[in-house]
């Protein structure tokens, strides 16, 4: 997010996204309310159509939290195979507890999550995520500070293969890592705590892959890294969805950057849907440009 324009001491008590001007700040829950007015009644249908009717990830009427707290209420989601979808809101609306959902971190309550197209498709709903990283292609690559920084580069990328049936295997798709991007290889031998930021983004995304993963679930991609690493990090996860055909679903605080990115972008409000459509006409709403991009 970009930073308030005057009134330093006023700029660091406040907590909140932009308003219009340069020097409004608003706090969360106002701008939860404000995004709860703005909401469009986003319909299945609406959903499956972004999706172009053909969903490889498909949540329905899904309920689930932590413990026996709910924090997603009748969630609906569909992105196809080979699409981005860009989740954003206010903090608290439950963005990261979507991809928590898919991967298995999270009591869910009712609904299913299903992955797969034509005859291949599977109930994951119950699944561990032990089970959907090796038996169904899912990965979540974590917010920062994910890595091993004890280990070596190579180290951590061996780790990414873990539930591999013999740790050659976990060696050998590593070197298929480092022949990919030399900026790993030339570090192999490093502890991946000297790594700068945006190394540590691309060890992590690296050691994701490892599993040969079809579906990437990626947690702030661009959180605490500077503006030339947020670009690497983007154009890394363009190549994984455009040459690759990753299906790719993101949360990203920085609003503009994700929704630049994304085929499709969903505004989240108390665990719902608010607003969804294609990433760039979210880019043009006004209402969401005033709320979540800074103007």
């Amino acid at each position: 997010m970009a930073e308030t324009g005057g009134g330093t001491n006023h700029a660091k008590k406040a907590s909140g996204h932009l308003a219009g001007k340069p020097e409004a700040v608003i706090s969360v829950d106002e701008v939860t309310r404000q995004a709860q007015r703005m909401a469009e009644g986003v319909t299945p249908e609406q959903v499956a159509k972004l999706a172009l009717n053909a969903p490889y990830v498909k949540i329905e009427n899904l309920r689930a939290g932590y413990g026996k707290m709910e924090i997603l209420h009748d969630f609906n989601l569909q992105v196809s195979k080979k699409q981005s979808l860009c989740l954003i809101g206010p903090n608290g609306a439950g963005k990261s507890t979507v991809l928590h959902s898919i991967f298995g971190f999270t009591n869910i309550f009712s609904g299913s999550i299903v992955v797969g197209d034509g005859d291949d498709r599977r109930d994951i709903t119950a699944m561990s995520a032990s089970e959907k990283l090796k038996n169904v292609g899912i990965a979540y690559i974590l917010q920062d500070k994910s890595i091993f920084p004890a280990m070596t580069v190579e180290e951590n990328l061996w780790m990414g293969g873990y539930l591999m049936e013999e740790p050659a295997q976990a060696k050998e798709a590593a070197e298929k890592i480092f022949e990919k991007y030399p900026r790993l290889a030339e570090r192999r031998t490093h502890t991946a705590g000297v790594l700068s930021g945006g190394e540590r983004r691309l060890l992590e995304i690296s050691r994701a892959l490892i599993m040969e993963p079809e579906i990437l679930l990626v947690d702030e991609p661009s959180i605490g890294l500077e503006p030339r690493f947020i670009d690497m990090v983007f154009d890394i996860l363009d190549e994984l969805q455009n040459v690759e055909g990753k299906t790719i679903i993101m949360v990203e605080q920085n609003a503009k950057k994700g929704l630049e990115f994304a085929d499709i972008g969903y505004v989240l409000v108390s665990g719902e849907i608010a607003i969804a459509g294609p990433g760039d006409e979210l880019l043009e709403n006004p209402e969401v440009g005033r709320l979540f991009l800074g103007g």
